[in-house]
């Protein structure tokens, strides 16, 4: 058995989207999920991952339940234009957004976050969506300056704020949780930390101590697996571990001690 490899190494393409729903339609991380199956069976670029991150929650702001906007991450040909990807992305959109609602989709190229300044100007817009109320202008003039795509569809083009953000917190590489990547809606119970490696493409489970379980070791991952994006890498929290049996390495061998894990709660990923 080999690891995964990280999810996050071979991205060049990131995706933003936000306000696509309505309190009666499903929320936009689930829209988030279909536009990269749609990208997968299309042959546009390989899924790697999808992250929910939080933003301010003030009555000034008309958002739709929680206020999180999601950011797609993709391995796509360079060989396809920006303008080409947007008119894609676009097309689900307006397929799949609630009536009534005002997408925001923003597109970053990695050609453009290999500049420091365009990447540092993006991470602090998304820092600032999380502490105060920012007008749709910030967003479309942020992106002009930086030549970031940015569109906002519907009556009032709010999404783009949303969207935005969700690029800049993502390039950050601390901020927010993977609402899905490869495999992590697929996996349930008690498996040990060397099959979980092998299943989902995560770059470490931790404890809130730093301390990692060893490969054989147990972890409880219960039915809600999601690991946070931080220190740019994709991280399983865990609760600290108990002792469970040693288990024997055969005839003659001494019995070697294994940890039980558990995943953090939901409350602990999503503060994150």
């Amino acid at each position: 058995m080999t690891d995964n490899a990280p999810p996050l190494a071979d991205t060049n393409l990131l995706i933003g989207i936000d306000d696509t729903d309505s309190k009666a339609s499903r929320g936009t991380g689930s829209l988030a999920r279909g536009l990269l199956t749609s990208f997968d069976e299309q042959r546009i670029g390989a899924a790697l991952g999808a992250t929910r991150h939080q933003l301010l929650l003030d009555p000034a702001i008309p958002y739709t339940s929680e206020n999180a906007t999601h950011c797609l991450a993709l391995k796509a040909s360079h060989r396809l234009e920006v303008a080409a990807i947007a008119e894609m992305v676009l097309a689900f959109v307006e397929a799949e957004a609630a009536p009534g609602s005002s997408p925001g989709i923003a597109i970053v190229r990695d050609a453009s976050w290999e500049d420091p300044d365009v990447t540092s100007r993006l991470v602090a817009f998304g820092q600032s969506a999380k502490g105060e109320v920012l007008g749709v202008d910030s967003a479309i003039g942020l992106a002009g300056e930086l030549g970031v795509h940015l569109s906002g569809h519907g009556e009032s083009n709010r999404g783009v704020v949303g969207a935005l953000a969700a690029v800049g917190l993502h390039l950050s590489g601390d901020d927010g949780l993977f609402s899905w990547m490869p495999g992590i809606r697929d996996v349930a119970g008690q498996v040990s930390y060397r099959q979980l490696r092998f299943l989902v493409p995560i770059d470490a489970a931790l404890d809130a101590s730093g301390r990692e379980p060893e490969l054989e070791d147990l972890i409880e991952l219960g039915d809600w697996v999601r690991p946070v994006l931080t220190g740019g890498r994709c991280v399983l929290l865990l609760d600290p571990p108990v002792a469970a049996a040693a288990q024997t390495g055969g005839f003659g061998a001494r019995p070697k001690p294994v940890n039980k894990w558990r995943v953090a709660s939901r409350e602990v990923v999503k503060a994150h």
